[in-house]
């Protein structure tokens, strides 16, 4: 696993997480002027608002690890070395993010497959159909998550290592 190539992947991922939220942001007007100006409206269009909003959040997790803008307790954090902080980051990613990664990943393919087995669709008249496309951004995005952490916890390693 070459790290450069999971800093170009993500790069890549966030400039069509980018194209999505200017897509979505147009939707939005869209609605909303049919909405409030022509009283008409549609649900497979809200449906669709909803499901980009869900490809920008899922999406967005292993950017925001990536640039290191996650939450975290930075009151104790802050003062710490560079090496204590590579430490705690290696900690973090291996003892809380990537298990809890794995396990939603492992979770996520089965919610996947039976909503692909079972045809799952709106249930609205008028809904999108294909619902496991957008349940299949679960497990998907929390590989792309385990990758970045992966990455995290090597380069961290090696930081501290070198201390």
């Amino acid at each position: 696993m070459k790290i450069n190539f999971i800093d170009k992947f993500i790069k890549y991922l966030s400039y069509f997480t980018a194209f999505i939220v200017a897509i979505l942001v147009l939707l939005v007007v869209y609605d909303a002027t049919m909405r409030y100006l022509f009283s008409t409206g549609s649900i497979a269009m809200q449906e669709l608002e909803w499901h980009l909003f869900d490809v920008v959040i899922m999406l967005g997790i292993a950017y925001t690890l990536h640039q290191n803008s996650h939450v975290r307790v930075d009151i104790f954090y802050a003062n710490y070395s560079k090496k204590t902080k590579a430490l705690v980051d290696v900690i973090a990613s291996l003892f809380f993010i990537l298990p809890f990664s794995f396990l939603i990943i492992y979770i996520g393919i089965d919610f996947v497959l039976l909503s692909f087995s079972q045809g799952e669709m709106s249930s609205n008249p008028g809904g999108l159909e294909y619902r496991y496309l957008v349940k299949s951004l679960l497990p998907l995005s929390f590989i792309f998550l385990s990758l970045v952490a992966s990455k995290n916890v090597i380069e961290n390693f090696k930081t501290w290592k070198s201390l």
